[in-house]
């Protein structure tokens, strides 16, 4: 087993990873040395060449990169479902979103909003609010997160709301996650593994890989707000 494997990997799983990373080093299994930046900046990044032996995408991210020849073919490993949630400041009331009704309102009256235009939930969520006719009202007072957490806006009073993938939102102490969105206007992401072509190491890679996917990580998966991808 190498010495390390190096691991980019988008920041909707980071919370999970960090544990199953360590989990499988100390199961026997390689160091991992992890880089986490939102999906986004990773697919530049690999188009630029930055090397790596796996990294964790977005689905269509893993796919795109195989197509574009950075990763091999047949290596894409599904390893989580992750959805989006609305999170405000601990202690804070709860708004309403169980529908779209009360979702709507409840944006519209929050002081701002947080999201992010370069993650999978942040460019969801601004097409979602153009859908919905309010994106006008709610960027005038929105505030955008140019990379990171947008949870981390609830902690220092910039918004009422933040909004991001679940597992993003439960990284960031001292908030709480109201719910997800409401069932017709909820997004499933599906996050994937896949291995680079120029890794020195397929092997091993490979072997990390299927421990992600395994059901030995569910409970950790859970744990931290995502679904592991092979639950029905």
């Amino acid at each position: 087993m190498p010495a390390t494997i190096r691991l980019l990997s988008t920041l909707a799983v980071m919370g999970g990873m960090r544990e199953l990373c360590e989990a499988y080093r100390a199961r026997g299994g390689a160091t991992i040395d992890a880089d986490f930046a939102p999906t986004v900046a990773l697919m530049d990044r690999l188009r630029a060449g930055e090397h790596a032996d796996i990294a964790i995408l977005t689905a269509q991210g893993i796919d795109d990169s195989i197509g574009a020849g950075i990763m091999r073919a047949g290596s894409r490993s599904d390893i989580a479902r992750s959805f989006v949630g609305i999170a405000v400041k601990a202690g804070a009331a709860w708004p309403d979103i169980a529908s779209v009704d009360s979702f709507k309102a409840a944006l519209l009256a929050a002081r701002s909003v947080c999201y992010s235009k370069i993650g999978a939930s942040g460019l969801y969520f601004a097409k979602l609010i153009q859908d919905l006719g309010i994106a006008e009202a709610v960027n005038a007072k929105a505030t955008i997160a140019a990379t990171g957490f947008t949870a981390e806006r609830l902690i220092d009073g910039q918004a009422d709301l933040a909004v991001q993938q679940i597992s993003e939102l439960m990284v960031v102490p001292g908030i709480e996650v109201v719910g997800g969105l409401p069932a017709p206007l909820q997004t499933v992401a599906i996050f994937s593994a896949g291995v680079l072509t120029a890794s020195t190491q397929p092997d091993a890679t490979a072997d990390f890989a299927r421990f992600l996917a395994s059901a030995d990580a569910e409970p950790v998966l859970r744990r931290t707000g995502l679904e592991p991808a092979l639950a029905s």
